[in-house]
């Protein structure tokens, strides 16, 4: 048996929570990767809504294992929360003892840099995960298994309090009171000590077992560290490479990866964005899609389907197939838009350049169609949607394998 892979393949935000919940009821365990506190994957069934941020989607199905992994930085206090909202969590949730501790100067030293670039801030979420990646590059950040024993923990954070005095004096964060950061992780040692678990070695015997795993990967291809639009990404790897290093996993694991994207394309923060519509247009499917982020609360910036960056993610990502999401969201458009190619120094081109902001789109239009929502078979679909899909499957060189056209789990078309 395999580990099957889920993958962001825009700029995060596209539906992975519905997806992985959709397909959880076919697997043993549900593992994260990598990310923190800023993911954000909505989930609902029936008239509740979910939203997750540290625990994998699986949390929603009874017989499935859920697993934090190495490659995920926790905050203890995001993830206690998060936890409080469901019972019976014992043997059903795991975190790894290698993930690293996303602590609260973390944060604080997050939101203060975002304020020192001003008008060159990257748009982060403010929830310390770059600066919590950043001390794991150092090598001193701290992992979960530390808070076993809280009082050397404690010693630690002090210790880099006084080592690095100047830095966090810089950036206006006090050191904590001994006492009550002691008291804090006593708490949350006792807490957190029935989930802490090696969960590599968990997962090795799942395999050997023939267990089904699922991974849930966090923000999307065009955000990743190494490959995204930098500056303007995330900390971690997003892409299917990444998932299995989060894991303690090796090529070899690899089942099936599937790439979830939308009908169209938004963005959360700064950073190039060649198919943002800023007209009404781009306004409108903000409005009816809801576009909101599920972790900080901000506006989506929105526009066209941009069949060049979902190519490159393809590639990048060894894509089986696709998940299209929020089809119904373009309901009733009088024309979509697919930017199939960019005009980059003069030419057309057919990839993604490094200078992502210097290209301008190059669109196919098509005519729009009345209503897809609700929708739970192809056939049923109007003509002018299934001819949009087809040319994604095209230009991507991807199968299209689900299509969804509400919110709600059972709204989905298996191809």
């Amino acid at each position: 048996m395999a580990a099957d892979i889920i993958i962001g393949v825009q700029w995060g935000d596209e539906g992975k929570g519905k997806i992985v919940d959709r397909l959880c009821k076919d697997y043993d365990f549900v593992c994260r990767s990598a990310g923190g506190h800023n993911a954000g994957h909505t989930i609902y069934t029936g008239s509740k809504r979910y939203a997750l941020h540290l625990i994998p989607s699986g949390i929603l199905h009874e017989k499935c294992v859920n697993i934090i992994g190495d490659g995920v930085v926790v905050s203890l206090e995001a993830l206690k929360n998060e936890m409080q909202a469901f019972q019976n969590l014992e043997n059903r949730l795991f975190i790894s003892q290698k993930a690293h501790l996303n602590l609260k100067h973390h944060s604080l030293m997050d939101i203060a840099r975002e304020k020192m670039r001003g008008k060159n801030a990257i748009g982060t979420t403010g929830r310390g995960i770059g600066p919590c990646y950043a001390d794991k590059i150092l090598r001193t950040g701290h992992r979960i298994f530390e808070l076993l024993k809280p009082e050397k923990l404690c010693a630690d954070i002090m210790s880099d309090f006084f080592m690095y005095e100047d830095v966090f004096k810089a950036f206006d964060i006090k050191r904590p009171d001994e006492k009550e950061l002691l008291k804090e992780l006593k708490a949350y040692s006792d807490f957190f000590k029935p989930f802490i678990r090696d969960t590599n070695s968990m997962l090795y015997e799942a395999l050997k077992e023939d267990k089904k795993i699922l991974i849930e990967g966090a923000q999307g291809s065009m955000l990743d560290i190494d490959h995204g639009t930098y500056p303007f990404v995330t900390s971690s790897s997003t892409t299917t490479c990444g998932a299995l290093n989060g894991l303690g996993l090796n090529y070899k694991d690899i089942g099936k990866v599937i790439g979830i994207t939308k009908a169209y394309a938004t963005r959360v923060g700064n950073g190039a964005f060649p198919s943002e519509d800023k007209s009404e247009y781009g306004e409108k499917i903000a409005r009816i899609g809801n576009e909101v982020g599920t972790s900080t609360g901000r506006a989506r910036r929105c526009g066209h389907f941009d069949a060049v960056a979902l190519a490159y993610a393809a590639r990048l990502n060894g894509l089986d197939e696709l998940a299209l999401m929020k089809l119904d969201v373009l309901d009733g458009f009088s024309s979509v838009k697919i930017c199939r190619a960019y005009e980059y120094e003069g030419k057309e081109i057919d990839f993604v350049p490094s200078d992502l902001e210097a290209v301008k789109p190059i669109y196919e239009e098509f005519e729009g169609w009345d209503s897809c929502a609700g929708l739970r078979s192809f056939k049923d679909l109007p003509n002018n949607a299934k001819k949009y899909i087809a040319r994604i499957e095209e230009l991507s060189k991807t199968r299209i394998k689900y299509i969804s056209t509400s919110p709600q789990r059972e709204d989905t078309i298996i191809l």
